[in-house]
């Protein structure tokens, strides 16, 4: 069996690369022959790197869909199935199993235009990473999607000796999908200012188009408990998991969902990460949040700031109830591990 996967943003290497990376490997495990479209065939080594998977055996081939349409027909009519990561258009595919995937909320793009319609009607099935996701590319296309959740490495993260910390692991950015920190420290910085002992928050996060806010961040954080750490490494980025009692989340703070979908975490893997290592989530109440997190069960949903403080207040006042909770959190997160994900698309394509 034969499959091609095409992801337009491959030397990213972020969580679309990932998803669809992680399905490349479980092809490979089955015995397929897997063929990647992308020109440059040197981004394999940092994939493999970067993402720690078994793709050893996937082949390079010229990025196909550049081509004219006849030398799609030609070329993609060979696979059996071909997985399409969209960049917000819509493709000609021409595999015996089609799977268009949407990682992002696109709207507002014309999607229901009469040329995707034609594409559409070769497309065996679409597939988001969220629910949503699936509200808005459903009503943008005039389709009904399926959603498969992203694939999270939760058997790397474990709980291990708590300590008094609140941790955020987000990326430091002012770009499009901030994730506003700035958020985090004004509500620790008060409750420090009410009289919290003995705790520590910690922000941990990529700072390539960040280097200002962090900056401001660090001048604002002056005199209080509270550590900024960038760029730090995989195993690092564990530790520091394994530690934290809570986990904060933000980003999307302020935002009008309904207008600017693309601005909330459409999944949001880095509070898988924490349930994993048995930090309670206190997650800002928007995006694909509320369908993860049952509010009380496995970790809280949060809309003001004020929220914010009086959920974490209550957690770290009540130890029993912070552990109860934490134990919950570890459960709920094998729902999203590479097993399931694999077995989702085990269905997608026998079908």
């Amino acid at each position: 069996m034969k499959a091609g996967i095409f992801d337009p943003y491959l030397d990213t290497i972020g969580g679309g690369e990932r998803y669809a990376l992680t399905l490349a490997e479980f092809l490979l495990r089955e015995g397929w022959e897997v063929d990647l479209f992308w020109d440059n065939p040197k981004v394999k080594k940092e994939l493999t790197e970067r993402l720690g998977l078994k793709i050893d055996q996937i082949n390079f081939k010229p990025a196909i869909f550049k081509k004219s349409l006849l030398e799609k027909v030609k070329k993609l009519r060979k696979y059996d199935f071909i997985f399409y990561l969209s960049d917000g258009s819509i493709p000609f595919l021409f595999g015996r199993k089609n799977i268009l995937h949407f990682q992002v909320p696109f709207h507002d793009i014309n999607g229901k235009n009469f040329l995707n319609k034609i594409k559409l009607g070769n497309i065996h099935k679409i597939v988001c990473n969220s629910f949503f996701t699936k509200k808005f590319i459903d009503k943008e296309f005039g389709i009904e999607s399926e959603v498969v959740y992203p694939p999270v490495a939760v058997e790397e993260f474990k709980p291990g000796e708590k300590e008094n910390i609140i941790l955020s692991v987000a990326r430091f950015t002012d770009l499009l999908h901030s994730k506003r920190q700035d958020i985090l420290v004004e509500v620790f910085k008060k409750m420090v200012d009410e009289g919290l002992k003995d705790w520590r928050l910690f922000l941990i996060g990529g700072a390539e188009d960040g280097k200002k806010l962090v900056a401001k961040l660090k001048k604002e954080t002056r005199g209080y408990p509270i550590e900024i750490l960038t760029n730090v490494s995989f195993e690092e980025l564990k530790k520091n998991y394994s530690k934290a009692k809570i986990f904060w989340h933000a980003a999307g703070f302020g935002i009008d969902e309904e207008k600017e979908p693309e601005k909330v975490e459409h999944f949001g893997i880095t509070p898988i990460e924490a349930m994993a290592s048995g930090a309670v989530p206190v997650v800002i109440a928007k995006g694909e949040a509320p369908k993860i997190i049952k509010n009380e069960l496995n970790g809280f949903l949060w809309s003001t700031k004020e929220e914010l403080a009086k959920i974490s207040m209550t957690l770290i006042n009540r130890p029993e109830k912070l552990k109860e909770i934490s134990q919950n959190t570890q459960t709920s997160s094998l729902d999203y591990s590479k097993q399931i994900f694999w077995r989702k698309f085990h269905e997608i394509i026998k079908k």
